[in-house]
């Protein structure tokens, strides 16, 4: 039977190649986003690995805290030390955070107490004091601007660049330092280490340096559960081509004597010969699409295309999943001929779709709302709660559909009585499983877009506040505070500025002023932000100088600010009260924060930046306080990019199948059409009810897709996340807009073929 299916599959002539072909391209187009969707998994996972080393001293088992101020670290700091259990020497080693142009630079310095001190990834030694690395793409802007603006952040000289395996992408800005272990281990935040951290950022806990398991896991999430399911149907819809002709042909089988199972090996082998070329095909879109996605920044860098690979266990997978589901689609569509060989030619109307078909759609959303009463505390819960709703609510609007489309037939039969809508309106209330199918991957297209749009949209509206205005955008902030105790205090500060610091600063083109604060442990309570604990001292004359912080009580030569100001809010009109110091004696107190106002000119910014940055060598290095909404908003990016990634994947999926679909429903039904033609049907009409058969069950499905999403959206935030839906925005109605008149576009471009396939010689008795 095997012999006899694949001759069946390629000996019908030139229709029989043609139907292998199409359905082959088809399946290829499925495979071919499902390897490349399989492909940035991996890439996630493998960009990931190479965090790992960044968050040496993070880790537990990694790094040794030390005290600067203890005698006994300090000694230990200049001498060789012990090794450690693998027999590395300790090396001192501190993480920073730095900034240039508004893109985050990572630095680690290190300092060796002995020659055998752990080596990172990407360098074949250490780098000693005054000595440097960079990563190519930090080296290029290095070399694209002034020393004082970049270069001189590093001290000494370049001695090479760091290599692949120490960057997780392509324009990822490292920087690794050398420096003196008396040096570094005086600064805060510095450890000291006899290994390096080998585990990924998802696999480690306490690391901050990557994507977390959390992280990791909603990028999966997502990017699995909207892409799977308009997969599978693009999958399933191609392997139902030709359907018809082919239940008549094993119906003729079973007549002549075959048996069912014959007939069933029969057609698995036929499905099986286009499914399996598909998946060869489907390594040609993937290997097109390697290059795009490298370059979409899925989770805030590119990745190397080399990260894009596959598992031999996920070829293997997908090699055998895909003939096998289509075996089981094919195995699906010959019910009828297993029932009785006359099925076929008998054309029975199918029982309509009943009103149960809507149970899983609302039991989706019934479990999101139940998520707003007894919300999981455990990430893995909500992870599991959500997933499982939204599985439902996808597989409820498929579910549904057929049912939606025969509620919205019936009521444009009442509605109308121009002959074509009377035709469509009849066919689809017959049989609306058929008509929806072939808008089926659109309509779950619509869903995950909105649904996705719609979250992204309230989160950006809601996190992305600005108070304050645009003019504190400029003003370069460095806090030495490392956060506050429960008392208000500062965790550290900084020492005293050193001489000709403001007087350097000042000097810069585009620096307008610069101020300092100062620690004090005094209670003092000032009215406007109604706070009763520490406060921060300043120079009434700096203050006037930088103009957008407010000002000082007349005739005060210092003044008490609240101590967590830092320009966040607008304090432009408020008046602080007086403090009793003289000016002269702030310049021997700590420093608590470094306040610069610029022109906002890259020059000037990062001019001032390297002499703040020298003078307050620190875990988190100064900014801009765009910069800081900037680095807050990060995560929100990453949902944007996922939201991206979710349209540009989903609407082409759901254009093939469509596509697919409309030209296997009108091979199908060339016959009934031919039939009409001879009876006087003009061919104009003929095409109006192919479009509105294909058109009522797009926009009435569609438009229930499209509330489901918002409701969905809107259940998610206020369980999530405490948030109120906010509209959305325009772009997201020109896309709706955009992808309902590409389908009618599709529809539209099969109108033609009616003409050729609805001949006389077609209505013929085969």
């Amino acid at each position: 039977m095997i012999r006899l299916g694949l001759r069946l599959a390629v000996s019908g002539g030139r229709e029989a190649w043609l139907r292998l072909l199409v359905t082959a391209a088809a399946v290829a187009v499925g495979v071919g986003l499902l390897f490349t969707t399989l492909a940035a998994v991996n890439a996630v996972h493998a960009q990931n690995g190479r965090y790992a080393w960044t968050n040496t001293g993070f880790a537990a088992d990694s790094a040794v805290p030390a005290d600067p101020a203890d005698p006994a670290d300090r000694e230990a700091a200049g001498a060789a030390g012990t090794a450690g259990a693998d027999g590395n020497a300790p090396m001192w080693w501190m993480v920073r955070r730095d900034s240039f142009q508004g893109q985050q630079v990572g630095r680690i310095d290190v300092a060796p107490t002995g020659p055998t001190a752990a080596l990172p990834p990407g360098v074949d030694r250490l780098p000693a004091d005054g000595e440097y690395y960079l990563s190519p793409a930090l080296a290029r802007l290095a070399d694209a601007v002034p020393p004082e603006q970049l270069a001189d952040r590093f001290g000494g000289h370049r001695i090479g660049i760091l290599g692949k395996d120490a960057l997780p992408g392509p324009d990822s800005l490292v920087a690794l330092v050398g420096s003196t272990p008396q040096e570094l281990s005086a600064m805060h935040g510095a450890v000291r280490v006899t290994r390096i951290l080998t585990t990924p950022p998802d696999r480690c806990d306490g690391c901050p340096i990557g994507i977390p398991s959390n992280g990791v896991t909603l990028i999966l999430t997502v990017v699995t559960g909207a892409l799977v399911f308009p997969l599978l149907i693009l999958i399933g819809t191609a392997t139902r081509l030709s359907a018809t002709q082919r239940e008549r042909r094993f119906a003729a089988m079973r007549l002549v004597g075959a048996t069912p199972r014959q007939v069933a090996a029969v057609s698995a082998v036929e499905a099986a010969l286009a499914a399996a070329a598909g998946v060869l095909l489907g390594f040609l879109p993937h290997l097109a699409l390697r290059g795009e996605v490298a370059g979409m920044s899925l989770t805030g860098d590119r990745f190397y295309t080399s990260d894009l690979t596959l598992t031999l266990p996920q070829i293997a997978a997908v090699a055998l999943g895909v003939p096998l589901a289509a075996v089981v689609a094919a195995r699906i569509a010959l019910r009828r001929v297993q029932v009785s060989p006359l099925g076929v030619s008998r054309r029975v109307t199918p029982a309509p779709p009943r009103a149960w078909r809507v149970a899983p759609l609302l039991a989706g959303l019934a479990e999101l709302a139940f998520l707003l009463v007894r919300h999981p505390e455990t990430v893995p819960g909500q992870v599991q709660g959500y997933l499982s709703s939204f599985g439902l609510i996808t597989i409820g609007i498929v579910l549904a559909g057929p049912w939606l489309t025969g509620r919205a037939a019936a009521l444009l039969a009442r509605r109308t009585q121009r002959p074509a809508t009377l035709i469509a309106a009849r066919r689809l209330a017959d049989n609306p499983t058929a008509g929806f199918r072939a808008v089926s991957g659109l309509v779950l297209a619509l869903l995950v877009m909105t649904a996705t749009i719609g979250i992204i949209t309230t989160m950006t509206a809601e996190r992305g506040r600005v108070e304050g205005g645009p003019q504190f955008d400029h003003v370069l902030v460095d806090d030495l505070s490392n956060g506050y105790t429960p008392d208000g205090l500062p965790v550290t500060t900084g020492p005293p500025a050193p001489p000709g610091l403001l007087d350097r600063l000042s000097a810069v083109p585009g620096v307008h002023a610069a101020l300092l604060t100062h620690p004090t442990d005094r209670a003092v309570h000032i009215d406007r932000d109604g706070e009763d604990g520490p406060a921060q001292l300043v120079d009434c004359r700096a203050l006037d100088a930088v103009g957008l912080f407010g000002h000082c009580a007349p005739g005060a030569a210092t003044a008490y600010v609240p101590n967590i100001w830092a320009g966040w809010r607008d304090h432009q009109d408020d008046e602080w009260p007086a403090a009793p110091y003289a000016a002269e004696q702030l310049a021997g107190l700590p420093v608590l924060k470094v306040l610069v106002a610029t022109d906002g000119s890259q020059a000037a910014v990062e001019r001032a930046r390297t002499l703040v940055d020298a003078a307050y060598p620190a875990t988190r290095q100064s900014l801009t306080l765009a910069e800081g909404r900037k680095l807050s908003g990060a995560e929100l990016e990453g949902f944007q990019r996922l939201a991206k990634v979710v349209i540009l994947a989903t609407f082409p999926i759901a254009g093939c199948s469509l596509a697919v679909s409309v030209a296997a429903a009108l091979g199908e039904r060339k016959r009934p059409f031919s039939l009409l033609r001879l009876s006087g049907v003009p061919l104009a009409m003929l095409r109006r009810v192919v479009l509105l058969e294909s058109a009522v069950p797009l926009l009435a499905v569609s438009a229930v897709a499209i509330g489901t999403g918002l409701l969905a959206a809107e259940l998610f935030l206020r369980s999530q996340l405490q948030y109120t839906l906010h509209p959305l925005g325009t772009g997201y109605y020109l896309a709706v807009a955009g992808g309902l008149a590409g389908a009618l576009a599709v529809i539209g471009a099969t109108l033609p073929l009616l003409r050729r396939i609805t001949g006389p010689e077609t209505a013929r008795n085969e």
